[in-house]
This record gives C-alpha cells, structure tokens and sequence, in this order.
C-alpha cells in the first residue's frame, strides 16, 4: 500500500511544480497532511484580526480622560483618491466641510495630551448616492484596531414623499414612496452588527497620532471627528430624585395620540408604513379595504435601525409614554428598543427596553404596573426608537464566535476523513487534531452557559436554547468516545448549520407599532378592538368581504373604455407587484394617459389563457425561453417593428439581447440578466496558502491541494429540472468552457447542434473529467457548504453574492467573489466567456394597442425605472433583493461595495447570450442526459455526447418542418 501511494504523492508534487502559474507553491503547508492539522494560519489578515471584545480586555484599567478632540475634515493631512473636494458653508453649516466619494481614504493627525480609551463621533451629511447604507473602514496610525471597525456605518435618512395617504380609484390606500431627507447628523462609532450595545472605545496613547477612513461604499459629506467621552445615563432612580428636587409636577388629564404611521423619520427605506388586516385594534381600521395603519413590523428587525416620531406636549410636566404594539414574530427570547427623547435616553433602563411575545397587539406601557415618568417641556419633542440586541447581544455574539470554532474544527476533521469516512477505521482525530477535544469542551461549556441564560432573560423555557443544548451534547459524546466523530459528522454539520440559522434569526428583533401615546399619569389608555367581541366582529366581517374583493387586481383599475389602456401580467410577489403599480401611477399614467392594468398572476397560466385570447398585453419577468417559443407560434409580437427599438436595444448589451432574437425579430426586451462568478472564501484559501485561480490549468493545480485536504470545489450544480416539464438550459458550466474554446452551440443559422463538432466533443470531455477525475460533487447545497468552509471556493450564479451577504453573518468579510477561470488563447490572453441567465418582457402579438404597449417597455426597461425598482426592492426587503437587472447604466446606479462591483464589472465584459432556437429545449435536456451517462454510467464522453446530439438535430429537424422553416 505505501509503495502506491509515494508515487502518487510523487506525481501530485511534480504536477504541482510543472505549472507556471502555481497557486500553492513553496510551503511544507501545501496541504496539511494526516499527521497533524495546525490550529493557526501564520499570515495575519482582516479575517483573523482581533475583535473588538478582546482588543478592549487589553485596555479595561486605561483612564477615560474628560477631554475632547475635535478634528475639522476640512482640514486633513493626507488624501488618497481624487473624490475628495471641499465645500464651504454646505448645507447651512458654518465653515468648510470635506466631501468624501465612495472610494478613497482621508486622513487627519492630532496631538492626544491625555492617554486613554475615547469614543469617536463623525458629523456627516449624506449626500446622495445609491440609497445604501453609508459605510468606512477606519484605521489608526496605519493600522485597523480590531475587525469590526472594517464595518462603520452611516444612516441615510428617510421618510414618506407625501404627507398625506394617497388612494387608489378602488379606495384602498397606496404605500407611501420612501424618500431621502438628507440632515446633518452625529453619530458615535459603533458595531453595525448590534453585538456592541455601546459605541466603540479607542486607545490612544499620548503624543502624535493619526486617523484614517477609507472609503467602502456611499459618498458623505463630512465636518468633523471628534474625540470625547460619551456620557452614561442616570438610573430612573436618580432621576426620580432630580424630579423631585427640580420640583417637577406630573400632568393631569392629558392623552396625546401620535400613529406609528405618522414616523418623520427613518434610517432605512425599508421602514415605511404598512397595512394592518388581521386584526380590529388598530387605526384607521376596515374590514374590506387597505388602510395604512401600522408601521416596523418584520422590515424593523436589524440591529441600529431607527425611527422617529413628533411629540407637541401642551404643558411642561411628567407623562407616562405607552405603545400599542404586536411581537408576534420571535418566541424564547424578546424584542429590544433603545428610547431616546431629543437625542438623549431619558435614564438607563431606556437602553434596553424589552417588548415581549404576544400573540395579538397589547398596550406596552414603559415601566409596567409602575409606570416610569418623563420629563417633557411644552412644546415639540422628538423620540427614536432604535433597534437593540440588549441583553441578548453578548449572548448571540458569544454563540457566533462558537460556530466559528467548531465550522473551524469541521474543516480539520474533513482534512483527515473526507466527507464519506470509513466508519470501521479508528482515525484517532483526537491525536491528529490536539487541541480538538480542548476546543469542544469549551464550546460545549460556552453554549450551556447560554442556554441558561437565555432562560433566565426570556423567563420561560423555548425552542430558542433547545438547538444550543443539542450542540452541547453532541460536543459531550464526542468528547466522552472520540473515535465516533467520524461517524457523528453528518450529525454534527446539521447541527452547526443550525447555530448559524440561530444566529441570523436571534439577531431579528422585528415589532410592530400601531399607536404612541403620552398621557399623563393615571390617564386611562384606550384599548379599542382588543376585546373578544371585536376580534369576532373582525373575523365575521373580512370573510363577507373576501367574496367582493378581485385579489388579483393591483392599484388603479381603468373603467373608461375610450382611454388608452392596456393589461400587463406579473408572476413574483405581491409586494413587488405593488411597488411596480405605484411606479407606473406615479411616473408612466401621469405622464403618456395610458392606464395599465396590473394582475398577479401565476405565469404558468399564459399559455393556455394566450390560446383562449384572454392573456395579457404584456407578460413580465417570463424566462428566456419562453419569447421564442412563443416567436415560433405567432403569439408574440416582433419589437423590430418599432422606429426606436434600435436606440432602445442600446440600453442592454448585446449579450442581454441573443436569447430573444430568431430568425431577423427580435421577440422582447431583458428584464434581468446573470452569469456566474467565482465565490472564494479568503481565510480558508489563506489557510491552504491558495491564490485564486486564473486559468483552467491553475484549477487542477487547485483542485489537487483541496482534494488532498478533503474540501471541495463548487461548480455550477448539474441537476433535474425543479418543476417537471420545466426547460432545463444548456448546463452554465459546460457552456462557459465550450464559449472559452471558440465553440457554439449550433451551426448553420440554428438549424444544427454544433454539440457534435470537435470543440463540442473536447469540451464535453474536459466538463466530465471534473467529476470522473477529481469526483466533483453535482448537486450540493453551495451557500451552506461555503458557509461551512467545506467547500471553500466554487463558481455560481453573481446573486448568490446577495444571499451570502444576509445568510452568513458569521463569515461577513472572509470571503469574496472574483472573475470565473479562463482558458489560455494562442496569443497568451486569458477568455473568460460565461453564458448568461436571465428573465425578459414580452409584447402578446395580440395586444390591441401595439403603441401603448411599446411605450410601457421602453419605460420599464429604462435607466431611470429600472434603477428607481431596484433601490426599491432593496429598500422593501434589504441585500438580499438585489435586483440584477439587465439595463447597463442601472446596474452601475445599484448599491453595490465598489471592489465588489469592479470585479462584476469586469466579469459582465465577457458575458455572451445563449441563443433559443426551434426544438432548442432538447439540447438542456440530453446534455444532462449525456453528463450522467459518462459520469454515473462510466459510458466514453465521446459516444455519450455522440448519441446525444443525434436525439438534439432530430428535434430541431422536426420542429423546423413543423413551422415551415427552411431545413
């Protein structure tokens, strides 16, 4: 057995030196072998940097000087970047201020007279930018203190564009656009994560010093830093005393009502007002139409979002303050608010006030049976309520650093056993890994003592500590009986899948206010629609209405006849569907007179209802397969007919266009268009000693280092159709390397597959051998395996981009995504050609108002449009939603970190269209056929795609007969 594998060994070396661009060369570290896995990498970078918890520990006796710094941006010592200009007297601030781009670094120098810790506030304007949150990365005397402050985050400042409620001709209330309302603000430098319930301290030694912040996202205009010492707030306690010695009085008689809706403020575009119908206590209230009543609920759940309403208080006094609220979403633990009034927490137990679990909305009064007092003066007040962790951030911040460990201590176990391990071979991980069992039993510990806290805070036990009391006994048999953690590593990949699912949703503290109410003390607090007969009246009442409501119908509906009209389908989601109505009211009706019907509906009906003569003018978001096919059978109209469809086509590469172009016409016009990058992850390559890879070649070179460690590379999954009957399109990976070698997909103006040609057969052979030679995986779930570091780089889709950003918090800042590999041409440059994806709009060949119909798509599919919907879906339902949209000047106008769009930029030159031809839906779907007989069926690449496309020219054939074209 030995004398096999040091030939090998042998042949993996050599291969390794032979290549010129050799990712992993020149360390003993090249791949950590079975005898030992090391515990620490020996490169220090951004991901591995201390976090703000241990760099404060060094410092916990340092002095908290009562001095203040104050730093004029105006006045800096250096710049990087040419986006820095100075404005004086801007925006009615005194002086000169210093406009800062979104990417670049300034830096300021100043004398500390007094060592110690000091809090760091920025005064900022937020100029405009793409409607993102404003974000900098901040260095001192060259050097990052710890790695949350990679991560600042500014506000933005929202609120409604109008000020009353505007209606549609159905009555029901129209969701109010969220504007920005730009200000000058001050905010203290603090953890964009919520771990940290008080702003950052920083050290700073006496003497010279420097300051640095650099640029990741957003321009701002800035005045000033300063250094200072943030005070803490009293205890109610003491300020009951103040009360008391101030000689203030409490009000009588006094009930002021301010609705949750009626918010003059927010930090994100995501907190607008909402409707309210499952329940008869709010207000306004209808059983049957939309009524804007409540605002926050599940859109108000992230750690530093705010929101603000006006108080007029009529005398100068104590009140009580109430909310009417529901906390229906988070069980086991409880929302948190931090309340300020004009700037300042009113007293200490105000940091962190606690909304508790209720199934229906309840009266939250602050302070409970004994209600806390306020002291207000007459007049005009503001109070913020901003999104807290509370007691529960050190919690959630200790449960992430846990899974950090223990993802750590899965990819060391998966170096030695690989993922399938032999369960009869005693591996002895405890020995192969020494400081594993060290490492489980303080997690383990770390995750009871959790747990227990967790039940003291939320008072009850819950589901919430029932997962982190499953990973703590795991821990403990492993622990007991090391040899089973080979056999327990299913288990435990599911269970630490699970904390980081913990983590994301312990960090959502969602509520929903209906009412604000400053009363004073004794004041009875009103409690209409709460009671049982309400609740009864409210159930009754919408079940009539359900049978009088068209739920399909979106906004406005046109009822004249004689007025320009037309019908446009959409299949995604509702609040979509609203957010494009209220678009089209506000930006297309009112400017052409064409009113636009609006449906939701599934689009799997279009076809039938087209063949009924009952579809739409217009059909939206459809897959790219479906404009040509629809081309073929004369149900969708030709765009080419129209005198600027040239000048429209210029919006879109050219690219975007090749999926809806057959034989001269051109069938519809991009919606969206995506293509794959490669996803890596920067502390598990920084690990192995890995670059990325650039060329196919370095690839292999790769694929030999993560093999040997047992981690995996991800290439675009190789799967059945989701749906049956479902198009399956020309596998992403096989068309990325078939472009990369001057191949096509069909020959002769798409009367051919071109699958059997040379390059066709040799690239087919190339796809396969990644799963024949190397044993790729096919089908995988990648965002958890790179979550996990198993699968520690792999190419998908650019939107998984946004998935990663929300889904895994825990690995925020350790990975990247950069250019797909490429092939080596003739001349020495490298192709990197990837197919692209997408979705499309369509014009039905039967519209009645071809005209109307046309203008609708050139404005969608406009910049301006196109940019507004997707800062609104981001705005509606956060990174998540990044809308990949297909129009080139929109795309740069989304708000995307710019190292990240420079690389999607880069990337987005090389995209190339995949044409639809007649009987094209074959070539997806024997392609995968082909694939598994090589692969699964160990059938020679040769025959299997030979026999194949054999099947892919008989369809085409047939269907070209079918429709009269020429063969």
């Amino acid at each position: 057995m030995a004398r096999k594998i040091v030939p090998f060994v042998l042949a993996v070396f050599i291969a390794l030196l032979s290549v010129p661009k050799v990712q992993a060369v020149g360390s003993p570290n090249l791949a950590l072998t079975e005898d030992t896995v090391s515990s620490e990498s020996n490169k220090e970078s951004s991901y591995n940097e201390q976090k703000y918890h241990d760099y404060l520990s060094q410092y916990e006796a340092a002095a908290r000087p009562e001095r203040e710094i104050v730093l004029e941006a105006a006045k800096y010592s250096r710049v990087e970047g040419t986006e820095f200009k100075k404005l004086e007297d801007f925006e009615g601030m005194d002086g000169d201020s210093l406009l800062t781009g979104e990417s670049g670094k300034v830096e300021w120098s100043f004398d500390v007279q007094e060592a110690g810790l000091y809090h760091l506030s920025l005064l900022y304007y937020p100029i405009e930018g793409k409607s993102s949150a404003i974000e900098r990365d901040l260095s001192i005397d060259g050097k990052r203190p710890f790695r949350e402050a990679a991560f600042l985050q500014f506000d933005r400042i929202w609120n409604n564009q109008k000020s009353q409620v505007v209606r549609d001709n159905q009555g029901n209330e129209l969701r109010p656009k969220q504007v920005e309302k730009p200000r000058w603000s001050e905010k203290s430098f603090q953890d964009s994560d919520g771990y940290e319930n008080e702003p950052f301290l920083f050290y700073f030694s006496q003497g010279k010093h420097t300051i640095t912040l650099e640029s990741t996202r957003e321009p701002m205009v800035v005045k000033q830093l300063k250094l200072f010492q943030q005070p803490s707030p009293l205890s109610y306690d003491q300020v009951l005393q103040q009360y008391e010695a101030d000689g203030m009085k409490a009000t009588d008689g006094q009930l002021i009502t301010i609705e949750g809706e009626a918010s003059i403020a927010k930090s994100s575009p995501t907190l607008y007002p909402l409707s309210e119908r499952s329940s008869a206590a709010v207000t306004p209230y209808s059983a049957s139409k939309i009524k804007i009543n409540t605002i926050g609920g599940l859109n108000w759940r992230l750690p530093g979002q705010w929101m603000e309403w006006e108080v007029d208080v009529p005398e100068t006094g104590l009140y009580n303050i109430a909310f009417k609220t529901q906390q229906n979403y988070v069980r086991g633990i409880y929302s948190t608010r931090r309340l300020t009034i004009d700037g300042e927490t009113p007293f200490k137990e105000m940091e962190k006030v606690a909304f508790r679990y209720k199934s229906a909305y309840r009266l939250d009064v602050m302070g409970g049976d004994s209600p806390y007092m306020y002291r207000l003066e007459k007049g005009k007040h503001t109070l913020r309520l901003e999104v807290s962790l509370g007691e529960f951030a050190p919690l959630i911040r200790e449960v992430e650093g846990s899974l950090y460990n223990l993802n750590e201590m899965y990819r060391k176990i998966l170096m030695i056993t690989g993922t399938k391990p032999d369960e009869y071979r005693d591996y002895q991980i405890d020995k192969k890994i020494p400081d594993l069992l060290r490492v489980f039993k303080e997690e383990s510990e770390r995750l009871k003592g959790i747990a227990k806290q967790l039940v003291t805070l939320s008072g009850q036990s819950s589901d919430q500590e029932a997962l982190l009391k499953t990973m703590a006994v795991q821990l403990d048999e492993m622990i007991e009986k090391p040899e089973t953690v080979p056999r327990r590593l299913t288990a435990y990949k599911t269970n630490t899948g699970g904390l980081g699912t913990w983590v994301q949703q312990a960090r959502q503290q969602p509520l929903e206010i209906d009412s604000i109410y400053v009363a004073s003390p004794g004041k009875k607090m009103p409690k209409k629609g709460m009671g049982f007969a309400s609740k009864l009246k409210h159930q009754t009442s919408t079940f009539i209405s359900s049978f009088f409501t068209d739920y399909n119908q979106i906004g406005n509906i046109s009822e004249d006849d004689e007025q320009q009209s037309i019908t446009v389908w959409i299949g995604s989601g509702r609040d979509q569907a609203n957010t494009m109505k209220a678009m089209i009211d506000e930006t297309f009706t009112s400017v052409t007179g064409i009113n636009v019907n609006l449906k939701l509906v599934n689009m799997g009906t279009l076809l039938p209802a087209t063949l009924a003569n009952q579809g739409p003018d217009i059909a939206m978001q459809i897959e790219n397969d479906l404009p040509v096919n629809f081309a073929m059978r004369n149900a969708s109209a030709d765009l080419t007919q129209f005198a600027d469809f040239e000048e429209v086509k210029e919006r879109f590469r050219s690219s975007a266009i090749v999926p809806y172009s057959y034989d001269g016409g051109v069938y519809a016009l991009p919606e969206t268009q995506t293509f794959n990058m490669l996803f890596y992850r920067k502390d598990v390559l920084d690990e192995l000693e890995l670059d990325i890879p650039q060329t196919w070649d370095d690839v292999s070179n790769l694929l030999a280092v993560l093999s040997k460690n047992h981690m995996q590379f991800g290439l675009p999954v190789v799967a059945q159709a989701a749906v049956q009957g479902q198009n399956i399109p020309p596998n992403s990976m096989y068309t990325t390397l078939l472009f990369q070698n001057g191949g096509e997909l069909y020959r002769n103006g798409g009367k051919e597959s071109d699958l059997d040609s040379r390059i066709g057969i040799e690239t087919f052979k190339q796809w396969t051998e990644f799963y024949t030679d190397y044993k790729l995986e096919r089908e995988y779930d990648f965002s958890n395996r790179f979550r996990t570091g198993q699968m520690p780089i792999g190419i998908a889709d650019y939107t998984t981009y946004n998935q990663l950003s929300v889904f895994a918090p825990e690995i925020r800042g350790m990975w990247g995504f950069a250019p797909v590999p490429g092939t080596i041409q003739e001349d020495g440059s490298i192709n990197r050609d990837v197919p692209s994806g997408g979705s499309a709009v369509v014009m039905m060949k039967k519209a009645k108002d071809k005209d109307a119909a046309w203008e609708f798509m050139k404005w969608w599919t406009s910049e301006t449009t196109q940019t507004v919907f997707g800062r609104e879906m981001e705005g509606l339902m956060g990174a998540a939603a990044r809308y990949p949209t297909a129009n080139i000047k929109a795309l740069d106008s989304l708000p995307w970190p710019v190292d990240d769009y420079e690389n999607l930029k880069a990337q987005f030159e090389w995209v190339q269209g995949v044409p639809e031809v007649p009987g094209g839906y074959f070539t997806g779907r024997h392609l995968f056929n082909a694939f598994y007989k090589t692969v699964v069926g160990q059938v020679e690449a040769r025959e299997s795609i030979m026999d194949y496309v054999q099947y892919m020219q008989d369809e085409i054939s047939t269907k070209r007969k079918e429709f009269g074209l020429p063969q």
